[in-house]
């Protein structure tokens, strides 16, 4: 649990080692983390200073953060010289069969049809060399002052870091990723505290499981908690997005569950019209729980009957979509008032549909409705306004697994003088909650992330940030990886580029079929991954010929990005005359895990300036194809993904930054506020009248 708090939260639990002279390794704890691109705090170092025997202790620190940048593994590429030395992708499969018809290969195993077969050469897909035979042929990295270093800094004991940790996760009011949701159901069960508020449905199931494990009252407020939780229980898909296979629960289990169910309508009958929308995993949820012996929990009895259709009960959703069919949308306008934030989510929709006279009270509703809508709902209508007096380039839609669907925008814009009337509305409501200032500093840097108004948005990872976030990366070299080790099959990932011109014109490609194009070359093809596999792609800035260039990593065979053992992508930048081995941690930028559900993940989509890449966060995964997956095949619909995603406009840092400006005073406070935390931006959004 050590390493997992330094990693999440960059704060060091302090040791309860015994006290004494621990200066020496204080010195080399500083300069072993200077090497991965980190520096301790004073705090820390004062701290490891004054401990008795400090070396595992430190040991600890030094391994959490090198897990974080991806170099707690050998990065070793198929060319041990690369960058240098990379050869014409045709010479180089000539070489392959030159080698394999020197060791005797059959013929017929070499081609069939007249298809050469690269993985039946021997030279092919696996190195040739052994990873100190890669340092033997690399030079120390010359530092840079423009090289990264993140600081850590010294926190409370295990204990309150834990708690820390748990508190976070729990009361996130952004869905959690996927690895987040596993760490909360762990210290979940290390713990009986319920926290105040929890925003996120989700993360009140994955607590609600561990309560239910250890046999204490449950708290759920909705039916659909209860079904949320028996999923999580089951070791199913807690967002309810795919069908769960539930467990037999045994009777301690059911009783808890009915009576929580009973409650929950008893208190108000109105929430069984929640059951109908997922009626099919009600039934089946049924089977397990055997409802029929609990005769003295009739209300729970009630939900299972709405379920099997013998007792009919209109839903909210069903009450607004009759009238939607009716066209009568000032009725599905009422409707949607009396839960003030799915009308602030269906405005579009009723704007899109609304005659002309009706369009007024629409824009009337949502006044009357944004001061009870939190923050982050606000801000998303808002952003979602800002792209609707014109169609997008593409229509991007995500999943929570990140799974993209692209189509082209066929909605009527909106009207520029109901955009700026709502705008206005927005805008006005987010400045009346947001503190009197005195002083606000933002970074230049911070500026361009996006809001974290959705967890869906990103992955996990260091210094990854939401869907549309830019990153400036100083340094002429560009340079991306992929890393893979498969778990039980030969896994073969192939990491591709997609150069496109300004206008995202595709102007070439760079993948295991095309090492080297528009001054873009490739590190070599690996075909399985039992230790782990890397490939590298170098971009030179001065050198490179697209404006955009759209890296993917595509699964050519074996297992899927949420079945391996491990699977991250990650982006270096460098100086050329920097030198060092091809994987430098003090180098790294940001490292992300892929475990998204699709067959070509599309990470990150950078552009060259005049003086510097600049690195926008996608997040995305398409389809793809059950096998044999390739960039030829792909190519076109990233070129529409980066479109897309950077034709569009984010509602950012900088933008939040510009509403808080207008509420300077000089009697105001100085701000103190990560604007990029999701928790924090909520404390400073929250509703207030």
């Amino acid at each position: 649990m050590l390493t997992t708090l330094i990693g999440r939260t960059l704060r060091v639990p302090t040791s309860t080692g015994p006290t004494g002279n621990g200066r020496a390794e204080a010195r080399r704890l500083d300069a072993a983390l200077l090497q991965v691109g980190f520096k301790a705090s004073k705090e820390l170092i004062e701290h490891v200073a004054g401990l008795a025997k400090p070396a595992a202790y430190t040991k600890t620190i030094v391994d959490a953060v090198r897990t974080l940048v991806g170099d707690d593994v050998q990065h070793n590429p198929y060319f041990k010289d690369f960058p240098h030395g990379v050869p014409d992708t045709a010479d180089f499969w000539v070489y392959c069969l030159h080698d394999a018809l020197l060791k005797h290969v059959p013929g017929d195993e070499l081609a069939a049809n007249g298809v050469l077969n690269l993985l039946a050469m021997p030279a092919y897909g696996t190195r040739q060399h052994t990873y100190e035979d890669l340092l033997a042929a690399h030079d120390l990295l010359i530092t840079s002052f423009k090289d990264r270093v993140s600081v850590l800094h010294l926190g409370g004991t295990e204990e309150e870091e834990t708690r820390r940790l748990y508190l976070e996760l729990a009361t996130s009011s952004t869905p959690l990723n996927p690895a987040d949701l596993e760490l909360l159901a762990e210290l979940a069960q290390q713990t009986n505290e319920w926290p105040a508020v929890i925003p996120m449905r989700e993360n009140r199931a994955v607590i609600n499981a561990a309560r239910l494990l250890r046999g204490a009252p449950l708290r759920v407020d909705t039916v659909t908690d209860v079904l949320r939780l028996a999923c999580r229980a089951s070791g199913g898909d807690v967002t309810l997005v795919e069908p769960t296979r539930f467990r037999s629960f045994c009777r301690p289990e059911r009783r808890l569950i009915m009576a929580a169910l009973d409650e929950v309508v008893a208190d108000n009958p109105g929430k069984l019209g929640d059951v109908r929308q997922r009626r099919e995993a009600w039934k089946r949820l049924g089977e397990r729980l055997h409802p029929h012996e609990y005769g003295h929990l009739p209300h729970a009895q009630d939900v299972f009957a709405v379920a099997r259709g013998n007792k009919v009960v209109r839903s909210f959703a069903g009450r607004t979509e009759l009238a939607f069919q009716d066209d009568d949308i000032r009725r599905a306008t009422e409707v949607l008032s009396q839960a003030p934030g799915m009308l602030i989510r269906q405005t579009d929709r009723l704007l899109r549909t609304a005659s002309e006279k009706d369009v007024q009270f629409v824009v009337d509703a949502v006044r009357d409705a944004v001061p009870a809508v939190s923050g982050r709902v606000l801000c998303s209508l808002l952003q979602h306004l800002e792209n609707r007096e014109t169609p997008d380039a593409a229509r991007v839609f995500a999943t929570r697994h990140r799974r993209a669907w692209i189509t082209y925008d066929t909605r009527m814009p909106l009207a520029y003088d109901v955009v700026r009337e709502l705008t206005g509305i927005l805008e006005d409501e987010l400045v009346r909650r947001l503190p009197e200032v005195s002083e606000l500093t933002v970074a230049d840097e911070v500026r361009d992330i996006v809001l974290p108004l959705s967890g869906n948005a990103s992955e996990d990872g260091f210094n990854v940030l939401p869907r549309g976030s830019k990153v400036r990366l100083d340094g002429d070299l560009l340079r991306f990886f992929v890393y893979w080790r498969e778990r039980a099959r030969t896994t073969d990932y192939d990491l591709s580029a997609v150069l496109l011109n300004g206008d995202f014109d595709h102007v070439g490609q760079v993948s295991w079929t095309n090492y080297k194009q528009g001054g873009a070359y490739y590190s070599g093809d690996l075909t399985s991954a039992r230790d782990g596999a890397t490939e590298f792609i170098d971009v030179p800035r001065k050198a490179a010929k697209a404006k955009f260039v759209v890296p993917q990593v595509n699964i050519f065979g074996g297992e899927g990005f949420t079945e391996v053992a491990e699977s991250m992508f990650g982006f270096m930048s460098r100086e050329l005359d920097q030198r060092g081995k091809p994987f430098e941690p003090s180098t790294v930028r940001a490292r992300s895990a892929m475990r998204g559900y699709g067959n070509v993940a599309v990470p990150v989509v950078f552009e060259r300036t005049e003086d510097a890449w600049v690195a926008t966060w996608l997040h995305l995964y398409l389809r793809g194809t059950p096998w044999a997956n390739q960039v030829e095949g792909n190519r076109d619909i990233a070129r529409q993904l980066a479109r897309g995603v950077l034709s569009r406009k984010y509602f950012t840092v900088g933008r939040l930054a510009g509403l808080i400006s207008r509420k300077t005073t000089v009697d105001g406070q100085k701000l103190h506020v990560d604007l990029t935390n999701a928790d924090q931006l909520d404390k400073l959004l929250e509703p207030t009248g």
